[in-house]
């Protein structure tokens, strides 16, 4: 009699199967991402510090070129709207679909804001004459320069580094309202989140949630330190 058949034809493990994640493949799939996206934006953060420290000359003060109240509105707004969010993972967790829909058609709200307030703020900046190359000659800032206001030797690497940060960010700040919309019109609105289904509101608020927190650092070293 063979081992197979002594165990009736069953193949056991050598050892008992280790216990999952207990979290369902989009949850999961979604950490995965962030957990790229951590990379993506550290190399970032990384970058702009060596390069900022490490420079030769000096580097620009962020009150001279930026404006730092009209930014600290738009952080408070976003941190704001991920509250909202959390308000509205938290109403659809309760049974309550209109509380979620009104929660998240705020959070899809104070997004757009943030990034209509961004828009506003680069077109300002181009205006004064800040550019991702530097500064323009004959603007604002450029008179600045001439004046040893602001440092003209490190300007190139300042606009290069916070033109790629901010635009980055906004960017995903951008793609988070898009997908916060589409779960408002395809779902939330027809009534398709229940207790017992909300998986696009927690993981587009997993995703928000990052977005808000790397804000919170960006807007600390490019605008306040």
């Amino acid at each position: 009699m063979t081992h197979a058949a002594a165990t009736g034809d069953q193949m056991l493990p050598p050892f008992p199967a280790e216990r999952g994640l207990d979290v369902y493949n989009k949850k999961l799939g979604m950490w995965v991402f962030l957990a790229s996206e951590v990379m993506f934006f550290a190399a970032l953060i990384g970058t702009y510090i060596i390069l900022r420290f490490g420079a030769t000359g000096e580097w620009a003060k962020p009150g001279v070129v930026l404006n730092i109240k009209i930014t600290a509105f738009n952080t408070f707004l976003l941190i704001c709207s991920s509250v909202s969010m959390v308000k509205a993972y938290a109403a659809i967790q309760d049974g309550d679909p209109k509380k979620m829909r009104f929660w998240l058609l705020l959070t899809i709200l104070g997004g757009g804001c943030f990034v209509g307030i961004q828009v506003f703020e680069y077109i300002h900046l181009v205006e004064r004459g800040f550019l991702p190359s530097g500064v323009r000659d004959g603007s604002e800032l450029a008179e600045l320069v001439a004046k040893g206001t602001l440092p003209g030797a490190t300007m190139g690497l300042y606009g290069s580094t916070f033109f790629t940060m901010t635009g980055f960010h906004g960017f995903h700040v951008t793609c988070g309202v898009l997908s916060m919309l589409y779960l408002y019109v395809t779902k939330a609105l027809p009534g398709k989140f229940t207790v017992h289904d909300y998986a696009g509101i927690e993981v587009v608020g997993l995703y928000w949630h990052f977005v808000d927190l790397v804000w919170i650092i960006l807007f600390t070293i490019v605008y306040l330190i």
